[in-house]
């Protein structure tokens, strides 16, 4: 008989480890808090139906009606009495994680409303100036067929053709600013040493929700992207990266 997990559904694709960053948030939870997962691969064009058939809540509504489902969803076995819990939305799946398994923290007391501000930042506005860079280049890592969903908008943004000549100069001069403005803002705790971690003592549910982009960074494009963003702002990119690395395990 096997034992009890949290099933982590994930997208299929042509690399040897995952990239998707809200999946990453949710993978480097589970890893912290040590509960035992596993990981389901979908292809892209197959998620819907797979969350249909699982009974996943879609994540949003377009105008004309239909309902988008979207990764990460998660499922929940481990708990002894009732039906097994399907969870989706990262910040769902989080508070989740956080509320019904406590020990090892990611929403130190008094930090869930200061974390909700810096990961929607992270997400709404530090990571967007990426997505012309990073969007065509995770495109060319699924397989043939998910490609073609993708471009038919099977995700929230499809490719416009990796950028080249002042379009890729401008990018990269957004993508920095971002990063040199959140510098600025982590380099005020004082209290860590190294002024790494959002909160400026241990990692919590924010270091992941940015470590989760550098990793998608890494993954897709290490010799290029990672490989200039590592460096930036003296190295700390980096550093967090290598703070989270224990937490990464695929299962």
């Amino acid at each position: 008989m096997s034992h009890p997990v949290i099933t982590l559904y994930d997208i299929n694709s042509t690399i040897p480890q995952p990239w998707a960053p809200n999946i990453w948030r949710i993978r480097l939870i589970l890893n912290y808090k040590r509960l035992p997962h596993r990981t389901v691969w979908i292809d892209l064009n197959n998620i819907e139906s797979t969350l249909r058939a699982i009974g996943a809540s879609h994540s949003a509504q377009k105008s004309d009606g239909r309902l988008v489902y979207t990764l990460p969803v998660i499922v929940d076995t481990l708990r002894p009495k009732g039906s097994p819990v399907i969870l989706s939305n990262a910040n769902a799946i989080a508070e989740y994680l956080e509320t019904t398994y406590p020990a090892r923290p990611i929403f130190p007391e008094g930090s869930r409303a200061m974390q909700a501000l810096f990961v929607h930042y992270v997400q709404e506005i530090f990571a967007k100036p990426l997505l012309p860079i990073l969007v065509p280049l995770t495109h060319e890592r699924l397989p043939a067929h998910a490609q073609a969903h993708f471009r038919r908008g099977g995700l929230a943004t499809a490719p416009a053709g990796v950028l080249g000549g002042t379009q890729y100069d401008q990018a990269w001069s957004a993508v920095k600013d971002q990063f040199n403005f959140l510098a600025v803002i982590l380099d005020k705790n004082c209290s860590d040493r190294t002024h790494t971690v959002a909160m400026g003592h241990d990692v919590t549910y924010a270091d992941f929700a940015l470590c989760a982009v550098l990793i998608w960074i890494e993954k897709v494009s290490p010799h290029d992207c990672w490989a200039r963003i590592r460096e930036w702002n003296g190295g700390r990119w980096a550093r967090l990266y290598s703070q989270c690395r224990e937490y990464m395990d695929v299962c």
